[in-house]
């Protein structure tokens, strides 16, 4: 369950509210899509990849079925007692997973690393936007701060050893 909530939560740029929320009717194995309720009732498709699509396969007809049992319960992420798994309860599992692999990290740094990615991929904002269902791009462009980091780098490193090897 772990592996396929975060995996989830990480390809899909997913809020933590938004993986809490996604029900079974929101999961398109075969379209390898998901219907995301974002905020303000906003809702959204997102797609996902060949892993996170391998480990919903597994998740759904294994450890799902044996932590809901016969209970009629819809959501995709449920807890040890077969209910939908809660805000608290994802953020507890994933610090417990961070204490365990000796790293800090917070659940959102998931979210902030699809977007990031997306961008260092060549991705353009307003496709990173629609994907994390921010209304405003400006909200979008807090993500831009890598990139440009990266390019000070990049511009520096090439500037800086061009102007020390050059005879002009």
């Amino acid at each position: 369950r772990d592996r396929t909530l975060f995996e989830l939560i990480y390809s899909c740029g997913l809020r933590v509210s938004e993986a809490v929320n996604l029900s079974l009717d929101d999961v398109y194995i075969e379209e390898q899509m998901i219907l995301v309720h974002g905020k303000g009732g906003k809702e959204r498709f997102v797609p996902f990849g060949t892993t996170a699509r391998e480990w919903l396969i597994r998740y759904l007809s294994e450890a799902r079925l044996t932590l809901v049992q016969s209970r009629p319960e819809r959501a995709v992420f449920v807890n040890y007692r077969g209910q939908r798994i809660t805000r608290k309860g994802i953020w507890k599992r994933f610090n417990e997973l961070c204490i365990h692999a000796g790293i800090t990290a917070k659940i959102h740094t998931l979210r902030h690393s699809f977007a990031t990615h997306l961008l260092a991929g060549g991705a353009d904002l307003r496709s990173v936007q629609e994907l994390l269902g921010h209304s405003d791009i400006t909200t979008t462009q807090v993500y831009t701060h890598v990139e440009e980091a990266a390019l000070h780098d990049f511009h520096r490193e090439v500037f800086d050893n061009f102007g020390a090897e050059s005879d002009i």
